[in-house]
């Protein structure tokens, strides 16, 4: 069996297996190296995305982008739509990781390579997770940025091109495997770009002019932008402030980041972990005093940006917004467009002056207060104050705004509160009573039922009604019960504005006896909740029971008797889990007899007289609740 094994592999898998003599290690073995199916994916994917002519024989072309592209298919081939979700998931997987940067390497051998396949989440959140340090090539943990660089001549921009260590120290690209560039700018991938001008960075040890004289150069622009007169013929890359608005921001293609001198544009910002220095056109370094984002539009956000200590200048660096924001920035001799890729969705624009291109500010999405703050917030549509105070940042001064339309429109209940603050000490000093009903469908005559709670302990009376006159007769009942069986007497009775608690005689009875009544507001029973949730718990309870075993639905008044009997004797959250029954009765048993099954078949002695002697002992009959005795 194992010889069969062994020809139903190539040659070079033969080699590695040849050692395992049995089928089961050689199987074991071949799971091992082979299971971790997304390599061959990978390499599957990577030869269809490698395909490319390399002479004019179009047939063997043709031939291997076939095979390339069947080996891809046959992958996808799958019996169930979950092995399809799957496959797709590893494939997802193979995009991700062949887009990855180079520094990202070990991550991706460390999936091509490891025993068990991560699901999408586990990849990106260990692609997250991965540390991301830039070192300069003194292997030092400082960030070096050029800025405001003069150009220099040909020479100087190919003055340092011998720093790169040889041909052993290039780049070499894993798409056309040339030297000197990676695979994301290999034009022979990508295409060759547009013409554009390119602005040569200054070596840092080289230095026309004084830090002395760069600074008279600085105020004589800046004296010279308040004074404008007739133009200059000479042309400069230096950058002075411009008249046209308070701190503007300006494009500039040599900058390695954006850099910023006004602390108040920052929405936030951060001391630096690593110090960051930037190279001036004089050739001296500054140190930046923190990084932050700063939002120049609601579509333009920048992050990473440099905050330079007494800077005159906000500067944009273009390598860092297209690279960020995924956009492409089109130049014409009088203006700009920075454009989103895909939908060419314009997220800003600005115009040229004196040989810079500055962007456009902006509408910002605040208001002015130019009027009072009751007739903005007419004029707004009646905001909450917070949002006006967000759309007119001058009026956070501002603590009450009255408007009475507001109070008539917009006017909401007070909350009620989840649990009461006081509770009764005793039992039966306060009786919680509601009416349910009435039934769509009679229980045997009867129509309703009313429940009395006592606050102090939960336990609960329940009594059937035909009427809702029928409650003066049922309370007095529950009354004296109360004050025979436990020598206690009603102090205060709290029930809903149900007309049946403002008879007449009841309220007579109730005065007579000193109890005092209290009743909810209108239309508010949340102020009877103790009631109101008893008699759901109470109505849930009794449905469930008669579905259980499908009892008929005019039983309900039996139902709800159980319901209430069995809930007596189960632990109350609102009590600490204590049981109410053992509160009122602590000497007596839980349940005299067993529990049984709502509804379900039971067995009655029959002792009737007369009986033969080979009669039935006993009758069969249907279990609908216990006795209340």
């Amino acid at each position: 069996m194992c010889a069969v094994l062994w020809q139903s592999v190539e040659q070079g898998v033969l080699d590695i297996l040849r050692p395992y003599k049995t089928c089961f290690s050689f199987w074991k073995r071949a799971q091992d190296i082979f299971a971790n199916d997304i390599q061959r994916l990978f390499d599957a994917t990577q030869r269809v995305a490698s395909l490319k002519q390399i002479n004019h024989d179009m047939v063997s072309h043709i031939g291997k982008a076939r095979a390339a592209v069947e080996e891809l298919k046959n992958f996808f081939v799958a019996d169930s739509l979950d092995d399809i979700n799957k496959k797709l998931d590893k494939f997802y997987m193979v995009l991700i990781l062949r887009s990855l940067h180079s520094t990202f390497d070990h991550v991706r051998d460390q999936v091509l390579a490891g025993d068990q396949i991560p699901s999408m989440d586990n990849l990106v959140t260990r692609l997250l997770r991965v540390p991301t340090l830039v070192k300069d090539e003194s292997s030092t943990d400082v960030f070096e940025t050029s800025a405001m660089v003069a150009p220099r001549g040909r020479g100087g921009g190919r003055s340092n091109r011998g720093g790169r260590g040889g041909r052993s120290g290039r780049p070499q690209c894993s798409y056309c495997n040339r030297m000197g560039h990676t695979q994301d700018k290999c034009y022979s991938l990508h295409g060759f770009p547009d013409k554009a001008a390119h602005v040569s960075k200054s070596d840092h040890s080289e230095s026309r002019f004084s830090d002395e004289e760069y600074q008279e150069f600085l105020r004589y622009k800046s004296e010279k932008s308040n004074n404008p007169g007739p133009s200059s013929s000479m042309s400069t890359a230096c950058i002075s402030q411009s008249v046209e608005g308070l701190s503007p921001w300006i494009f500039d293609s040599g900058a390695s980041d954006h850099v910023s001198g006004n602390i108040f544009s920052f929405s936030s910002i951060s001391s630096p972990k690593i110090p960051h220095f930037i190279t001036v056109a004089s050739g001296s370094k500054v140190a930046s005093q923190g990084i932050g984002k700063v939002s120049l539009s609601p579509s333009l956000n920048l992050n990473s940006v440099l905050y330079i200590l007494h800077c005159p200048y906000n500067l944009i660096s273009l390598s860092q917004l297209t690279h960020s924001l995924n956009c492409s920035v089109t130049f014409t001799a009088n203006s700009f467009a920075i454009q989103e890729h895909g939908t060419g969705r314009l997220i800003g624009e600005g115009h040229e002056s004196r040989g810079l291109y500055f962007l456009k500010p902006s509408s910002s999405v605040s208001c002015f207060a130019t009027s009072s703050p009751k007739l903005l917030h007419d004029r707004l549509g009646h905001p909450s104050l917070s949002k006006l105070k967000m759309m007119v940042p001058s009026l956070k001064h501002i603590q009450a705004l009255d408007c009475e339309s507001c109070q008539l429109g917009k006017h909401v209940r007070s909350s009620f509160p989840k649990k009461s603050e006081t509770r009764c000490n005793f039992a039966f000093s306060t009786i919680h009573s509601d009416v349910w009903g009435p039934s769509r469908v009679t229980s045997f005559g009867f129509n309703y039922f009313v429940t009395f709670i006592d606050e102090f302990s939960r336990r609960t009376w329940v009594y059937l009604m035909k009427e809702r006159s029928e409650l003066l007769s049922i309370f007095v009942s529950f009354f004296n019960e109360i004050k025979n069986q436990f020598g206690k007497t009603i102090k205060i009775l709290r029930s809903d504005n149900a007309k049946e608690y403002f008879f007449a005689a009841f309220s007579s009875f109730l005065s007579s006896h000193g109890i005092l009544h209290q009743s909810t507001c209108p239309h508010t029973p949340q102020q009877n909740g103790i009631a109101e949730r008893k008699n759901r718990h109470l109505i849930e309870t009794a449905r469930s029971l008669m579905l259980n075993t499908n009892v008929p639905v005019h039983h309900w008044g039996d139902a709800v008797l159980t319901a209430c009997f069995l809930i007596n004797r189960m632990p109350s959250s609102s009590i600490e889990n204590k049981v109410p029954h053992s509160i009122i009765f602590p000497n007596d048993p839980l349940y005299r007899v067993s529990p049984r099954v709502f509804g379900c078949t039971c067995f009655v002695h029959n002792v009737s007289p007369g009986l033969d002697k080979l009669s039935a002992k006993a009758i069969k009959c249907v279990f609908l609740g216990y006795s209340c005795l």
